[in-house]
């Protein structure tokens, strides 16, 4: 048998995974855990507005995962009505 080598660059590395990328990223979420800290109160405010905003959203979105089914009432009787 032969065996093939390949003698070439490695394949490189993504960005997020370096040490540069993972310092990047730990600075990131620290900042952002300080930001939400200090907003809080902000935050807390408007959040029933928020949920309210999630509502139509998820309704939109819902649909694509099996939300709405557009079977007829007819094909369902059918399909009930098979065993006998």
């Amino acid at each position: 048998m032969t065996e093939t080598h390949r003698h070439g660059p490695e394949p490189a590395t993504p960005f997020w995974r370096s040490k540069g990328g993972i310092a990047l990223i730990m600075l990131v979420v620290i900042g952002l855990f300080y930001v939400a800290r200090e907003h809080y109160g902000h935050l807390s405010l408007a959040l029933p507005y928020l949920i309210l905003l999630l509502c139509p959203l998820m309704h939109l979105f819902g649909h694509n995962h099996g939300g709405h089914s557009h079977q007829s009432r007819e094909d369902s009787t059918n399909t009930d009505n098979r065993g006998n």
